[in-house]
């Protein structure tokens, strides 16, 4: 394979030409993103370029406790990120995130270390930081996703819960259907991207493997590794975090509580 093309500053300001573009796009049909795609652009930049720079710390140290530190700062901002997203109403909610986010990226992350990949040393960064990176991410996603429309629909159906409750109906039966609709609800972005990868377009994993160089078949193997623990990864955070919601809106007298 050939070696990948280097990108040079000079080639990336050519790069930020496509913002200006867009900008100039967006001035000209007055539609008010102007500010917020510099904004985006410019912590793009730094965001990236920050992370540059410490994973090249991270990959010449070679140090586990330094690679756990990264990964449980890119948790606690994932719960945050999550947290903002459903419900600061809710009690416990911060917690709850990043707890479910904790639980599955380290049990995903394990399973994957142990049976599949099995890098050498275990906490090789050139690995466990993507891998946690992006398990991370799309967990947040479903969680946030799973656990605003739970919110949302235990906040909104009072009268209909509290009916199948007098009804002689557990708070589990009278929120089963809620609670699995927002599962599903959160599944969405990952069934779909599982069903048109490699047919509607390339992932970004694969892409950027691709453009550096290499083999497309290994490429194409390290995507589905990537889908298959993604999948699993926000099946168990929609699980979780609905679970944990679902306790908090009922009390000890298997009474609905709004939050």
């Amino acid at each position: 394979m050939n070696d990948a093309i280097e990108l040079t500053w000079v080639r990336l300001s050519w790069a930020l030409g496509l913002m200006a573009i867009a900008v100039g796009v967006s001035a000209w049909q007055q539609l008010g993103l102007e500010m917020k795609l510099g904004i985006a652009t410019l912590r793009t930049i730094l965001q990236l370029l920050l992370v540059g720079y410490f994973l090249a710390l991270a990959f010449s140290l070679q140090n586990p406790w330094f690679v756990l530190a990264i990964v449980l700062v890119m948790v606690s901002i994932a719960a945050f990120v999550a947290r903002n997203r459903i419900s600061r109403k809710v009690p416990y909610i911060l917690p709850l995130t990043g707890g479910v986010l904790l639980f599955t990226t380290a049990f995903t992350l394990a399973y994957v270390n142990l049976l599949v990949v099995r890098p050498e040393p275990w906490f090789n960064p050139q690995y466990l930081i993507p891998l946690a990176g992006i398990l991370l991410g799309n967990a947040m996603s479903a969680a946030a996703i799973a656990g605003e429309r739970l919110v949302s629909r235990l906040n909104n159906s009072q009268v209909e819960i509290e009916t199948h409750l007098s009804m002689g109906a557990s708070p589990r039966q009278a929120t089963r259907g809620y609670r699995i609709e927002a599962m599903q609800a959160g599944l969405i972005p990952i069934l779909n991207a599982m069903t048109v990868v490699g047919i509607v377009k390339l992932p970004g994993i694969i892409t950027g493997q691709l453009i550096s160089g290499e083999d497309p078949l290994n490429a194409a193997l390290y995507q589905m590794l990537i889908l298959f623990m993604l999948a699993f990864t926000d099946l168990l955070s929609t699980l979780l975090i609905t679970q944990g919601i679902y306790n908090q809106f009922f009390n000890s007298a298997e009474q609905l509580v709004r939050h």
